[in-house]
């Protein structure tokens, strides 16, 4: 049994560190010639959840087997159910999370009223210019004028008070 909970424990911890540190290049070496590997199934037989639960069987038999009294089938039975338990918590506080997150930079012109900006391009009172706008990790440049009617210049900031036609109109703000 120590042979079968070391092999477990090992591989797991052997397939953890090779996907993290050498997963997307392996990927890109052998370009593609692994999908047939891809699971299309239910998310909670995801290999990360898999592989964790073998993972968490071959570590668990190790310590049972040496520091409990239990017989091997009581043993087996426990690191089989911590397996599935780590197994679970592997899919509800890591799989699960990522498959909701939000992967998409994407984002609506009209969400960036109210939103703080620099002015790249200097804007004229009756013309339009340029702004930058940071919108989640990154920034956006946009076509802006001025909403106030009067001259902006550049590296001036201003506030985007509406969005009309794909247009930002935008007003100076002075912090003193």
């Amino acid at each position: 049994m120590e042979t079968l909970f070391l092999a477990c424990l090992i591989g797991g911890i052997i397939y953890a560190v090779v996907s993290v540190v050498f997963g997307d290049w392996i990927g890109q070496l052998l370009d593609g010639a692994l999908d047939f590997l891809s699971f299309e199934g239910h998310s909670w037989l995801s290999p990360v959840s898999i592989v964790g639960g073998i993972t968490a069987f071959g570590g668990a038999g190790l310590m049972l087997e040496k520091y409990s009294v239990l017989g091997s089938g009581a043993i087996l039975f426990v690191s089989l159910l911590i397996a599935v338990l780590a197994g679970g918590g592997v899919f509800f506080l890591y799989v699960r999370p990522m498959e909701n997150s939000e992967s998409s930079i994407a984002f609506s012109v009209h969400s960036l009223s109210g939103k703080l900006a620099e002015v790249l391009v200097p804007i004229p009172a009756a013309g339009y210019g340029e702004v930058m706008v940071k919108v989640g990790a990154g920034y956006t440049n946009q076509i802006a004028a001025s909403f106030d009617g009067v001259d902006i210049a550049g590296g001036s900031r201003v506030v985007v008070v509406e969005v009309k036609d794909s247009t930002l109109y935008v007003s100076e703000v002075h912090f003193d």
